[in-house]
């Protein structure tokens, strides 16, 4: 059976194939009989290539993967709705408030949360964000017209509603911004490839993948001699300041996964591991003193793969939950 975080984001990822213009089309079936991720359909594409602004109204439970203005109006009461912001891995998300018709006062609520939840577990981890999880908050009933404008500082951002008056709801428009180095990143695909880079910055950069993967590191800079270190209870990275750890768990958080191998050495070259966890995160420890950059790919892993690969590979750790 799919765990609980498989089912949610295979949730999600239906509601982003809706976002991508396939809305009228859309039919309730398996997540997993096919990729969710689908392409921008031609009308759509001529209509924001025309310039106009792409406009529809939002569900309960929505993702979002394009610009445009999103509308929500309550036809009965509301009580637990979010919806998901994504882009891609070098984009930064704008939320701005358009229109806001709402019963602060009443118990409602719109509140733009910076990152994503998943069962109250965060991406980025407390560990990996610039702010304290209260600051990464943004309520408007709390801040009103003093802030109706908010960026995320990643490519995913959220918000969450409560509207319990039908005719009540809001508008918001999203827009996307460069961001000219990556830090925290959800892939909105199973394969891709990737080079995260941090520009000596004290900071912490997880690469998250919500699927089983194969990963293949092709080139590692981090300031020190080649190598490669197995994560062991006793040993590990953590004493180099600057290294690259591979993590892998059924959950969102990053902080809350289990350690699979550490990569303490600059190296070119290619190290590969299968990795068959609901989620695999390539998570970057730099203390500021170097350029640190990596470079990798990852598809989804086959479950029927047996076959073992002859290059510079780490044994399979973390098994499928299906």
């Amino acid at each position: 059976m799919p765990s609980a975080l498989q089912f949610q984001c295979h949730l999600v990822l239906i509601f982003l194939a809706a976002s991508k213009g396939e809305t009228r089309y859309l039919e309730v079936r398996d997540a997993g009989e096919d990729d969710p991720f689908l392409l921008l359909s031609e009308d759509l594409k001529r209509e924001l290539s025309a310039g106009q602004i792409y406009r529809r109204s939002l569900r309960c439970i929505d993702m979002l993967s394009i610009e445009g203005q999103f509308s929500f109006t309550a036809d009965r009461p509301q009580l637990h709705c979010a919806t998901f912001f994504i882009g891609e891995p070098e984009e930064l998300i704008t939320v701005r408030y358009d229109f806001v018709n709402i019963d602060c006062q009443g118990g409602d609520f719109l509140k733009v949360f910076d990152g994503w939840i998943l069962k109250g577990e965060k991406f980025p981890s407390s560990l990996d964000h610039p702010l304290t999880t209260s600051q990464r908050y943004v309520d408007f009933c709390e801040s009103g017209n003093i802030q109706r404008s908010i960026r995320s500082s990643q490519n995913v951002a959220m918000i969450f509603f409560r509207i319990q008056q039908p005719g009540h709801g809001f508008t918001v428009t999203v827009k996307k911004n460069s961001n000219l180095f990556p830090c925290n990143v959800i892939s909105q695909t199973p394969s891709g490839r990737f080079t995260m880079v941090i520009p000596h910055q004290h900071r912490n950069c997880s690469f998250s993948i919500i699927y089983p993967v194969v990963i293949k590191i092709s080139d590692l800079i981090l300031g020190h001699l080649n190598g490669l270190l197995l994560k062991k209870p006793s040993a590990g990275c953590a004493g180099v300041g600057d290294f690259v750890e591979l993590l892998g768990g059924a959950g969102l958080d990053p902080s809350k996964m289990f350690p699979l191998a550490d990569l303490c050495h600059s190296f070119h070259g290619s190290a590969q591991m299968k990795i068959g966890c609901d989620n695999t995160v390539l998570r970057m420890v730099s203390s500021g003193k170097h350029i640190n950059r990596v470079t990798f790919e990852y598809h989804q892993l086959d479950l029927q793969e047996t076959e073992t690969r002859k290059e510079n590979s780490i044994e399979e750790f973390c098994f499928p939950s299906i």
